[in-house]
């Protein structure tokens, strides 16, 4: 496989990790995973290429608008290799089996049934966290994003209001969660899917009088 990256080296990883995925991120913000700190596991792509790839259009479809729209975004994970995916599903059950993670945290593998391109993250709105920490409120958020964004699947979590979205060649736009007893709360085909969703979130200022920003 040819790459004009090589990470056999220190040398050859911070020139990696230099690289400018979109306007305000660099591949290195996406690479720092606790697992692999802890266990001493290198947590860096098979295929730098398709990683960027996925990567710069992650970015770009996603998270600079995000960061436009509402300032900074925080990345509490990103990518995972398959080693250190892997190691998170049998030692803690956090992750999903590896092939289910292709182009979701494993960035730099597509996906094994059709080859989609994609990659994801697990982010935090500080904007959103003082309204979230008031009212617990989590579908706000998610139907705003569900309405502006083109995300392919998102999935939210109780601390710190943060949750997982990916961006994916062919989108499903399907929004799950670990906050409440009833996880799922759209996919296509259910009614809730179609159209606009602006009184779910009509009563959050921060939401209701902001459209998504665009480079």
């Amino acid at each position: 496989m040819k790459t004009r990256f090589s990470l056999g080296s220190v040398n050859g990883i911070e020139e990696f990790g230099r690289y400018r995925l979109s306007e305000t991120f660099f591949v290195r913000d996406f690479l720092y995973s606790t697992i692999a700190t802890h266990h001493g596991f290198r947590n860096l792509p098979d295929d730098p290429e398709t990683f960027i790839e996925a990567g710069s259009k992650f970015c770009k479809t996603i998270l600079e608008p995000l960061q436009k729209t509402f300032g900074r975004i925080v990345i509490r994970s990103a990518y995972r290799s398959p080693e250190v995916n892997d190691y998170g599903r049998v030692r803690y059950g956090t992750c999903a089996a590896n092939e289910k993670n292709y182009a979701a945290h494993i960035w730099d593998y597509r996906t094994v049934d059709e080859g989609l391109l994609g990659a994801s993250a697990t982010i935090v709105i500080p904007a959103y966290l003082e309204h979230y920490e008031q009212t617990g409120e989590w579908k706000p958020l998610a139907w705003w994003l569900h309405d502006h964004v083109d995300y392919h699947e998102m999935c939210f979590f109780m601390q710190l209001c943060a949750f997982n979205i990916g961006w994916r060649d062919k989108p499903t736009r399907r929004i799950e969660n670990w906050i409440d007893r009833k996880r799922l709360l759209t996919k296509p085909g259910m009614d809730n899917h179609s159209g606009l969703h602006h009184s779910n979130y009509a009563h959050v200022p921060m939401l209701s009088e902001q459209g998504l920003a665009v480079e």
